[in-house]
Parts: structure tokens; sequence; C-alpha cells
């Protein structure tokens, strides 16, 4: 009989609560999103502005419908360092799935011209926790992009790929369009029937 690896054990004790709260906190944040009007603004939030929510914010964009999209305010903010571009490996694997990363450059969440209404879409609970002290946001009105994963997860947060491999970034780009997909479907269920 084949043993299983204590480090293969540590990781499925350490990551079980996470696993078993996640079918809940899907279905609390797609009631969130259905009890709430079609936002006109969305903030996307993680720690630099330079890896998650840029990319995140991008590729949202690009998934709404243009007559949509025309019509609200997209935007991307972090916790550190302003005007700093998007690692290399960011703007390879942005660009392979159709998102150009280019020209970002990182935006601060105290920042004058960041987005205060609306929708905020963060990375992890830390970010949410202080986005609602720092913005004065209600917890409703912060949604942590991991809980709307359809698929089984290890953890809620979207892994940071800043400083690791590419591959990295190509896991933690699809764990966030799988997210979106679901916060697009969600959204557009709002908007009363467009001609």
């Amino acid at each position: 009989m084949p043993t299983i690896p204590a480090r293969a054990i540590a990781r499925a004790v350490r990551y079980a609560p996470e696993r078993l709260a996640h079918p809940l906190r899907y279905r609390r944040a797609l009631e969130t999103l259905g009890h709430m009007r079609f936002p006109r603004e969305f903030l996307f939030v993680c720690h630099g502005n330079i890896c998650r929510s840029p990319y995140a914010a991008a590729a949202f964009a690009r998934a709404l419908p243009d007559d949509v999209a025309a019509s609200v305010r997209i935007a991307s903010a972090g916790f550190a360092g302003a005007e700093r571009p998007a690692p290399a490996e960011a703007v390879r694997a942005a660009g392979r799935r159709g998102v150009d990363l280019a020209e970002h450059r990182s935006r601060l969440l105290a920042s004058p011209d960041t987005p205060r209404g609306g929708l905020v879409i963060v990375m992890n609970q830390l970010q949410r926790d202080a986005v609602c002290r720092l913005l004065g946001r209600q917890p409703e009105d912060v949604i942590v992009l991991g809980d709307l994963d359809p698929d089984p997860i290890d953890t809620r947060e979207i892994r940071d790929p800043w400083g690791a491999e590419e591959t990295v970034f190509d896991a933690s780009y699809a764990r966030i369009d799988r997210c979106l997909d679901v916060l697009v479907r969600s959204l557009l269920a709002r908007i009363p029937a467009r001609s």
C-alpha cells in the first residue's frame, strides 16, 4: 500500500477550511451580486497593482459587451508603489490571453483619481479589510474575486505571481478568468433587457 507523503497531508490539512468554506462563500458572493444594482464603477485591487489587478481590470473590460463597457469606469489600484510597470512575465502571460499590459503603470489606492464608488474586487481577505477601512466601504461592496471561482479551490486568495515563474502567472490569470466569467454573467443578469 503506497504511503502519502507528509507534505501532501500537511497541505490537505492546511487548506481544508478554505476548501470546505468555498461553496458557502461562492453562494454568498453570488447573492451579494444578485442584490445589487449594476455598478457604474469597478475597482480591481491587489497589493502592488502590477500583476493581478491590472490583468483583472483589462480582462473584465474585454469580457463586457461594448455598450456596457462604454458606460462604466473600470480601474485598478494597489497599496504599494505608484507608476511601476507590470513585470515582463506578466506582460507575456497576459499577452497570451489577449490582454496588453505593456503600457500599464501602477496606481495607489490612495490616489485622488482612484474610483471611490461602485464595486471593489480584491484578491484576498486582508485586502478586503483594508479597502473597507481605508475607503470607508461596506463589506458587501467589496468582493474577494476568488470567492467566485466555480472550481474547487485550495485558497480563496488569487495567488500573487510576482517574482515567480511564468507558469505561476499563467495559473493566476487562468483563475482570474474563471472568476471573471462568473462575475460578468452575474452582473449582466442585473441589467434590464438591452435592445
